[in-house]
């Protein structure tokens, strides 16, 4: 970093630059500030007289000595420092009032780059301590460079002065070069210190101001150097993270923070974990020429972590031409970020997908959360039927999983590997209450609050049992504890609606051995009817919901997931696919499913009654010795009023299905996929 062009007596004496300058400057300094001792005395002996008696060619040798050292901070006799009482306290060179006013007019000139020096030589010393991070170091470094430039100026300029080669009208010539750069350099450092910036604070403002000095040339090119210098220790840091995913940052000065509170357990249990998005995130200081390119930047270092975490040493290979600096263009370094983040990407992906059998889990989970594979279930059913009968309070959570486990090891999900994964657990709320405190926990939104038909006191095992599955890092990232809950919100909805059609499957087998039955007459009919109407309801509903939703949804998941180039996109894909399935399973539309709540309920209650009327039919006697005795009167009586109640439970039936009808009807116009729903219930109407 350096100043425009020096005077051309530099040029005739090369050897005034460097170390040698340096040197010979501060003997110089020394020698004159001796020399102005010794006059200082001279004067005070000649009775202290002020600069304007003497003549104006006296005046203009003692205002160029004293100027030459005040363009180092040093003050003189006829060039004073105050102090300003403003908030700033910034300060000021005043000259002495009896001066000859064409010298003062010149002097007035020069003296706002002695005051641009003073604040750049303060700010250059208080930011070289550690405190202040590693950009104002480098940024302090650089400044030193320039300001010995400019002190080896000040000596040549001294030296043609001592020559009697310089006069008050060169020695404003010669400053000009310098006038604007550093008024540039003070107005920067005056922001830099008053806002106590450091890191990216630092580099935009450097960056912002050489962007605002569009007339003058000189100025911009040496701020976009000091640019490049005061960023170098930040590349430093960036080209670690996205080399190894380490964050090196001992002053805090990246634009990416880490939240080392957060762990990676934490996505296996807890439903609201945010691990995976604010473990590593973003602050609101960046810097411009990285801004583009911020969020590849994060997400590279926060994939070669994850790498890490699951015991892989990943470091992304770089030659020595690679590495990352703030020179040339943009793309010299963007090309390079971009390369690092495909690389860790495609590394983290390949790692969950192969390594850990990403897929291989997902279809493991669909077998059982989805019902891909039933047969386990049905057996489970049948034999934890007497079981899952009891109340919650009642229950055993360790003979529900014995239960499981052994309808996993004689059904076909032996065969997969991951069964052992799979456990049961029991929920304190019904369905209904779980997926109103799932949507309050903000999310998913909907149009209006869910009411719940089940008081806790009559629910049994079959209103709140659920899967489970045991998920480990790094597969937790994309089975986590939040994916899994949606998971059971399907699973518990088709769990009740397949022990509703059982129920009613028994029903309508219960009906078929009345058929033998002489005495049999309309009322039976009629409840047969019914029971296939609502039978028919719920295997038209279950068709639905598994051949219409989640076997169509799972296919677009599972081709789009084939192409996926990140571990993000494959969260995003699969996050996706379960809010798609609650949504289209109508456990996101309310009053639709407080509908077909009712409708599971009146089936329920009916396959109840129907369950206990018809045994109680071969009880009854011959039709002629019903009209005889009191006990068949008195069953006769109880057979009529369960008759009667069925009739009640019909016209129940058919209402709330016409009004279920009706609002899929209405709902269909925005949503399509409700009006396949309606027409698959429409013909049992």
């Amino acid at each position: 970093v350096s100043f425009p062009a020096t005077p051309r007596w530099n040029i005739d004496r090369p050897y005034l630059t460097g170390q040698f300058v340096y040197e010979v400057s501060m003997l110089l300094i020394l020698k004159d500030m001796l020399n102005r001792l010794l006059f200082s005395c001279r004067r005070n002996n000649d009775g202290d007289r002020a600069i304007g008696l003497f003549a104006p060619s006296v005046q203009e040798l003692l205002v160029i000595d004293d100027l030459l050292f005040a363009m180092v901070g040093i003050e003189g006799k006829s060039i004073r420092i105050t102090r300003e009482k403003s908030r700033d306290k910034a300060l000021t060179f005043q000259v002495d009032p009896s001066m000859d006013l064409s010298i003062q007019e010149l002097t007035k000139r020069v003296l706002p780059l002695c005051e641009n020096y003073m604040v750049v030589s303060q700010f250059n010393e208080s930011r070289l301590q550690f405190k202040y991070g590693l950009v104002n170091h480098a940024f302090a470094a650089a400044l030193r460079a320039i300001l010995q430039d400019y002190h080896a100026m000040v000596a040549q300029l001294e030296h043609q002065f001592r020559l009697a080669r310089l006069s008050l009208q060169g020695l404003w010539f010669f400053c000009q070069p310098m006038m604007g750069a550093m008024q540039a350099l003070a107005v920067v450092v005056r922001k830099a210190f008053f806002k106590s910036l450091s890191g990216a604070a630092v580099l935009n403002l450097l960056q912002g101001q050489a962007a605002a000095i569009a007339g003058d040339n000189a100025a911009r090119t040496l701020l976009q150097k000091l640019t490049q210098a005061a960023s170098a220790p930040y590349f430093g840091i960036l080209e670690r993270w996205i080399h190894e995913g380490v964050i090196d940052d001992p002053y805090g000065e990246f634009f990416i923070d880490e939240n080392k509170a957060l762990q990676k357990e934490s996505l296996s249990h807890d439903f609201n974990a945010t691990y995976w998005q604010q473990r590593y995130s973003l602050k609101n200081d960046v810097p411009g020429f990285l801004a583009s390119a911020a969020e590849n930047i994060l997400t590279t270092g926060k994939y070669l972590d994850a790498i890490r975490e699951c015991g892989q040493n990943v470091r992304i290979p770089f030659s020595e031409d690679a590495k990352l600096t703030n020179s040339g263009s943009k793309r010299h370094y963007l090309d390079k970020i971009n390369v690092a983040y495909n690389f860790a990407s495609a590394e983290l992906l390949s790692l969950i997908v192969r390594k850990f059998d990403l897929m291989g889990r997902l279809r493991s989970v669909k077998h059982y959360f989805l019902l891909d594979q039933g047969d386990f279930l049905v057996h489970f059913m049948d034999i934890a039927k007497e079981e899952l009968a009891k109340r919650p309070v009642a229950l055993s959570l360790e003979k529900l999983q014995s239960l499981l486990e052994l309808a996993l090891r004689t059904s076909v999900a032996a065969s997969d590997p991951y069964h052992e994964d799979l456990t049961c657990s029991l929920e304190r709320s019904s369905l209904m209450v779980q997926l109103q405190s799932f949507m309050k926990n903000g999310i998913l939104k909907i149009d209006s609050p869910l009411e719940s038909n089940s008081e806790p006191g009559s629910m049994t095992g079959l209103e709140t049992f659920t899967l489970d599955y045991k998920t480990r890092w790094p597969l937790s990232l994309v089975i986590s504890r939040k994916a899994l809950t949606k998971y059971q919100l399907i699973f518990r909805h088709l769990f009740h609606c397949k022990h509703v059609e059982r129920q009613l499957s028994g029903t309508w087998q219960a009906h078929q051995a009345t058929r033998g039955l002489d005495f049999v007459g309309h009322s039976i009919s009629r409840s047969y009817v019914l029971c296939q109407q609502m039978l028919h309801f719920m295997q038209s509903f279950e068709h639905y919901m598994t051949f219409e939703v989640l076997e169509p949804n799972w296919h677009i998941m599972d081709t789009k997931l084939q192409s996926a180039k990140s571990i993000d996109e494959v969260i995003q894909l699969h996050d996706f696919f379960l809010d798609k399935c609650l949504k289209e399973c109508i456990l996101l539309w309310p009053h639709i499913l407080k509908s077909v709540e009712k409708l599971k309920s009146l089936c329920l209650q009916y396959a109840t009654a129907i369950q206990w009327l018809i045994p109680s039919l071969y009880t009854l006697e011959s039709p002629a010795e019903i009209k005889k005795t009191k006990r068949c009167r008195g069953q006769r009586l109880r057979m009529n009023s369960n008759v009667r109640t069925s009739r009640q439970m019909e016209n129940d039936f058919r209402k709330e299905m016409k009004e279920l009808l009706s609002l899929l009807s209405s709902s269909s116009q925005t949503e399509p996929y409700l009006a396949h729903l309606a027409q698959g219930l429409q013909g049992q109407h």
